[in-house]
């Protein structure tokens, strides 16, 4: 059995598109229904997605700034989707109830035709900070019927590559069972097909070992990584039933405990997987209940803020990854933010 079974659905980010032109519209269009044709969508839900893609980029490009599109594939063991997400840099959305209906148009926002989206998407969300911009997230199934494999909205990761090349050289994972949540986020040494060979190494390794606690796993990862690039290494254990956070980490990834406004960091050991470890521990944390888990390689600077930001926070991870990787991923880095909001068990 593949290892990666235990870490589904599996997401790929697929392309991010920069909107900003009148022909990107057409660009993203393209790009999404080949992908479509690809996983096996139908003519007509193919065509549906173009519309809706078309309409997202053309929203971006009119009124927007710093406008992009990410296209990215879901995969479960049996089922598949494609979710679209726009991310700009503008004024904001004030009212996004108002900004969906048909016809409204929000100066300097997403806000023409959104309710087209709404209608052809699956699933529909969008988070909105006046002065810092907007995220609006779509998903496409590939017909009607239940997605039991894809449902899931407690956690959600994006990367991004750095500029100029194809593969990111960072990864990440996440595993479930009842009571427990496990992230595992990996950044590969430098940059390209090397980088994201060793950060899947870590997560294919991860995603072998479930039950490993997480400085076990550090451990495990360190020793299957020597040969590679190496890279950065953290793994995260949400204990929902406790309500508690244990931490390992090796090297210069980032995680953050954000509740009620306020960021508590967790520390990792100095070093690299795959090359380089002195004593790996894990530490036990505090997760109060509505608590987000924040976990981002150095694509991103340490300098976002929780403070102010319910809007963000109170959205899907999915949004909030998009939101924290717009407002701090300036590096011309590979990046990757990986956020868990954890319900509690029933």
């Amino acid at each position: 059995m593949d290892a990666l079974t235990g870490c589904l659905p599996r997401v790929e980010d697929f392309a991010w598109l920069r909107v900003d032109d009148p022909t990107a519209a057409g660009r993203a269009r393209r790009t999404a229904t080949t992908l479509a044709e690809a996983m096996g969508f139908g003519q007509t839900r193919a065509a549906e997605l173009g519309i809706a893609v078309t309409e997202l980029a053309t929203n971006l490009q009119k009124h927007a700034r710093d406008g992009v599109l990410v296209v990215r594939s879901v995969r479960g063991a049996a089922q598949a989707a494609i979710e679209v997400v726009a991310i700009d840099r503008g004024p904001g959305i004030a009212d996004v109830a108002r900004a969906t209906e048909d016809g409204r148009s929000t100066a300097g926002s997403l806000g023409v035709g959104l309710g087209a989206v709404q209608r052809l998407s699956d699933a529909y969300t969008m988070v909105s900070e006046p002065g810092l911009g907007t995220v609006a997230h779509a998903r496409f199934h590939p017909g009607p019927g239940e997605y039991a494999e894809l449902a899931d909205e407690d956690a959600a990761g994006l990367t991004r590559p750095i500029h100029g090349e194809d593969s990111c050289g960072d990864a990440y994972a996440i595993l479930r069972d009842t009571s427990r949540m496990r992230l595992l986020l990996c950044d590969g040494s430098g940059h390209g097909p090397l980088a994201a060979s060793a950060s899947d190494a870590a997560v294919r390794i991860g995603c072998a070992h479930p039950a490993d606690p997480p400085e076990q796993l550090v451990k495990r990862i360190h020793e299957g990584l020597r040969g590679t690039r190496g890279g950065a290494l953290a793994v995260a254990e949400l204990d929902l039933a406790r309500g508690t956070v244990r931490f390992a980490g090796l090297g210069n990834i980032a995680a953050t405990v954000v509740a009620d406004g306020q960021k508590k960091g967790m520390i990792s050991a100095p070093g690299v997987a795959g090359h380089q470890a002195r004593t790996i521990r894990a530490f036990e944390h505090p997760l109060p209940e509505g608590a987000s888990v924040v976990l981002h390689s150095d694509g991103l600077t340490e300098r976002w803020t929780a403070e102010n930001r319910q809007r963000l926070f109170a959205g899907t991870p999915l949004a909030i990854a998009a939101g924290l990787l717009r407002d701090a991923g300036v590096r011309n880095d590979d990046a990757c933010v990986l956020v868990a909001k954890p319900r509690p068990p029933s």
